[in-house]
């Protein structure tokens, strides 16, 4: 499995930006070709700096990944993701590793 992960950080206004990262960005995430699994966490923070929103986008593999990547799908997603008001935004992908199983 591949798995991108996009986080964000503190967002301008963070009402206005769950109901419109559900309303819009999810379902134009939902549409990217090869998508397997898509998950949504909030995380509470253990120390300083958690980002306010963290989405796993997983992919069956390398392939698969970049041909999401390069997809019309994806370019709207990202031009989406682009107006969010938000003061920083993450995003890094690699290949992941079952340790336990």
């Amino acid at each position: 499995m591949h798995r991108l992960t996009v986080q964000y950080f503190s967002p301008a206004d963070p009402a206005a930006f769950d109901e419109r990262y559900e309303r819009v960005h999810v379902p134009l995430v939902h549409a990217l070709p090869g998508l397997k699994s898509f998950t949504l966490t909030r995380p509470q923070a253990l120390g300083a700096g958690a980002p306010y929103l963290v989405a796993e986008l997983w992919f069956a593999d390398g392939d698969a990944l970049a041909a999401a990547l390069g997809s019309p799908e994806m370019a709207a997603a990202a031009e989406d993701a682009a107006k969010y008001e938000v003061a920083s935004t993450t995003m890094f992908s690699g290949e992941v590793h079952e340790t336990l199983g």
